[in-house]
């Protein structure tokens, strides 16, 4: 294995056709007056010695200061991102309230080349949506987990 990888978990309620997905808007001054195009499933990167599943439900947690849910977790495989970085997700029903996240935060300097190191949240905003506008609102590389997971819930093959 070699390049980046990334884990994470897409929460998702209701039932076809009425299903929703929680994302998570990314955080930081890049991604601040952009909408369609820069949300995220709640994922990270791992290293080789940690199993992606265990990534998944741990970079969750980080995200959105609160516990992975439990329930089965439905593979959706990985997809290659355009930046290189291979991310593994997995589906996982269930419910959250998007107001009680208390998102982790990351340091950068900001604004480039000040020298000032800045906190920012990883995650800004989380929010529940139908699959048709979680595809708009995603980054375009984890779009095929959404197709993936409709495929799933209306027993594709």
């Amino acid at each position: 294995m070699s390049g980046k990888r990334s884990a994470g978990l897409l929460l998702f309620r209701g039932l076809d056709p009425d299903v929703e997905v929680l994302i998570g808007h990314m955080g930081g001054p890049y991604w601040a007056a952009k909408d369609e195009g820069a949300w995220s499933i709640p994922k990270g990167e791992h290293g080789p010695e940690e199993q992606p599943e265990a990534a998944a439900s741990r970079e969750f947690e980080e995200e959105l200061g609160l516990p992975a849910p439990d329930g089965d977790r439905i593979p959706l495989g990985e997809s290659r991102q355009s930046g290189g970085k291979t991310v593994t997700v997995w589906a996982v029903e269930g419910d959250l309230d998007a107001r009680a996240v208390v998102p982790g935060t990351f340091t950068m300097e900001w604004p480039p080349r000040s020298g000032v190191l800045s906190e920012f949240p990883e995650i800004d905003r989380v929010g529940w949506f139908s699959l048709e506008r979680a595809a708009e609102l995603l980054v375009p590389g984890q779009r095929i987990f959404l197709d993936r997971l409709g495929h799933h819930i209306r027993g594709d093959r």
